[in-house]
């Protein structure tokens, strides 16, 4: 296993040219009644097209910071985050987000949720009748098709959040961008969850961004884990990059001995070099 120094992986350098999502040198500071308060410091990251990479870290250590900058909610105080070297200075649909909490609207059904998204993003698809198509397809590959006229109070959770995922890979997005998707959820449903998530991202190669506070969802679904130091002024302390193929059998992969070494490397980083200290 290798550690790497910076975040710059050796495919970009030797093909030469700038890889499809680029982080580079961002920082973030807020202004406080004591000072400036730097949430992130100095953040340098390639990512490339099609890749799956988990960010892992503890909280307070800037990494829904660091995704809403990809997503255009936020601005860096200093550097720059460029998507097929164009920079990102606001949200759009190219980077779909899916949060926690769904974001659904309670009044519309899973289907509504999902075509109001649509016919605004793609509003010539409603003109000519294609917008269903799409959000029928994108509803039976979440398996909700027989949960379309339902509305989020009638869904569980984890029906709830595959309307989520289901609008937000109806908008075609470059990058999908997830902050702890499956966080609210019971160990079986988020199993099944990261199961058909690993399914949709094996078959469409949608580059994807992920956060997640569960060392093993990052090692059954990631190419690569990237993992924050503490804040405040946190970076990127060590990324493993992952070498089991995709797309992975979890009983096969926690068979492997390599699996288990990946993963106290993670647990080292987490709960002794990086520690909360909470005396």
């Amino acid at each position: 296993m290798q550690t790497l120094p910076t975040a710059t992986s050796a495919a970009a350098t030797s093909q030469g040219s700038e890889p499809f999502l680029v982080i580079d040198g961002v920082s973030k500071v807020y202004p406080t009644a004591n000072g400036p308060y730097t949430v992130l410091d100095d953040v340098h990251l390639e990512v490339h097209e099609g890749e799956f990479v988990c960010v892992i870290g503890h909280s307070g250590c800037g990494k829904s910071t660091l995704l809403d900058m990809v997503s255009g909610f936020r601005e860096p105080t200093s550097g720059q985050v460029r998507l097929e070297s164009q920079p990102i200075v606001e949200p759009g649909p190219d980077r779909m987000v899916v949060f926690q909490n769904y974001c659904l609207l309670p009044w519309l059904s899973a289907y509504d949720n999902i075509a109001l998204a649509v016919n605004n993003v793609f509003p010539e698809l409603k003109r000519n009748g294609q917008a269903k198509a799409l959000v029928d397809k994108h509803l039976a590959m979440v398996g909700l098709t027989e949960a379309a006229a339902k509305k989020p109070g009638s869904l569980s959770g984890g029906m709830k959040q595959r309307v989520s995922i289901a609008r937000a890979l109806a908008l075609q997005p470059k990058v999908l961008v997830l902050d702890e998707p499956f966080g609210a959820l019971d160990p079986i449903t988020r199993e099944e969850l990261q199961e058909e998530l690993i399914k949709i991202w094996s078959e469409h190669k949608i580059t994807v961004l992920m956060i997640t506070h569960d060392i093993d969802e990052a090692l059954f679904l990631a190419d690569r884990v990237v993992m924050m130091t503490n804040g405040p002024a946190a970076t990127i302390g060590e990324i493993l990059e992952l070498p089991f193929p995709q797309p992975r059998d979890r009983a096969r992969l926690m068979e492997l001995p390599e699996y288990f070494d990946y993963r106290n490397r993670a647990l080292d980083f987490l709960y002794r070099r990086f520690a909360h200290d909470d005396t």
